[in-house]
């Protein structure tokens, strides 16, 4: 039931969130979930994940891009086979926290905000908070457990017409504990997004993919290549004057996830349109996302080459061989 993302040619369009495997089979993961919790769809995620990255080549390819700089040793064959294997199932899992988390309840899986004070301290600004994510951990669980915070939490969400993996609010049938921003509205959701900023709300940003035009990109150094980030997230706080907030989720046991304050990132109210002006705090949070995938490398689920084109592969980063 892996969700790999792949790009599409040179327009704007980088990625599709389109979903591997039927209907059918993704219903079969939520009929193991419901009859035998987490340990029986884990059981077959590895037996499911072996398949899809033994007999289909394109998943595999679909792995290399970051695989390849987040471990630039790795050259046999089987070392590579192992840790797309490994990835694949690390994402495979958090797919089933996801849906367990809607069909189960929230009681299926231990959610831990070890620095919650720094969000309240951040939020009490008065700005509201651009909550910058990336694809990590379980990220929609993660944002779920942000209503300690008593704030309105907006999420920028684009749902692909090929994706059938449900969200876990779908399951439950119930309406999400967020309000979704559509990337593909009016002026690409900007007028709402600076709303809910206005109000002292969070507007919550996903950092490490391109939605809509590729002018609202700019290029920093990730894992020791040029790679292509977005930067609308600090346009937002440079219109509204918000702190930044960097949010990351991670699994840290077998039942239990982590939501993390990395980092708040300042950006100058008022600071321009220049793509080159926010460079600086776009490289922040590649350098937070690079000190994440150093320390968590099978989940970052980012299946799809956001590096520059005909760049050789990185040089080690800290620690690159760990695993």
């Amino acid at each position: 039931m892996a969700s790999l993302q792949e790009r599409e040619g040179q327009g704007s369009r980088r990625w599709t969130a389109r979903s591997i495997g039927s209907r059918w089979q993704h219903a079969f993961f939520y009929s193991l979930i419901r009859v035998g919790g987490l340990r029986l769809a884990y059981s077959f995620v590895y037996v499911v994940v072996f398949w899809y990255v033994l007999l289909y080549p394109s998943v595999r390819r679909r792995t290399w891009p970051y695989l390849s700089r987040r471990f630039p040793h790795r050259g046999g064959v089987m070392e590579r086979f192992l840790d797309s294997y490994r990835w694949v199932v690390s994402l495979g899992k958090s797919l089933v926290d996801r849906a367990a988390f809607g069909i189960l309840g929230p009681d299926a899986l231990s959610l831990s905000i070890p620095n919650k004070q720094g969000l309240f301290d951040t939020l009490d600004e008065g700005k509201g908070m651009v909550l910058l994510n990336a694809h990590v951990g379980c990220w929609q669980v993660a944002v779920s457990v942000l209503d300690f915070l008593k704030v309105p939490v907006s999420l920028l969400m684009q749902r692909d017409a090929g994706d059938i993996d449900r969200h876990y609010f779908e399951h439950s049938g119930e309406e999400p504990p967020f309000r979704i921003v559509d990337p593909e509205g009016h002026l690409g959701g900007v007028v709402e997004m600076l709303a809910v900023l206005r109000r002292g709300e969070i507007m919550g940003v996903m950092a490490d993919r391109v939605f809509g035009s590729d002018t609202n990109v700019v290029t920093v150094d990730f894992l020791g290549a040029p790679a292509v980030l977005p930067y609308s997230g600090f346009r937002l706080a440079a219109a509204t004057g918000a702190p930044v907030a960097v949010v990351f989720s991670y699994k840290d046991g077998p039942k239990s996830y982590e939501v993390k304050l990395q980092r708040v990132i300042r950006v100058p109210k008022g600071l321009g349109r220049r793509p080159e002006d926010y460079a600086p705090y776009v490289r922040q949070f590649a350098e937070a996302l690079e000190t994440f995938v150093e320390e968590h490398p099978f989940q970052f689920f980012n299946f799809f080459d956001m590096w520059m084109p005909g760049q050789a592969r990185a040089t080690p980063s800290r620690e690159a061989d760990r695993s």
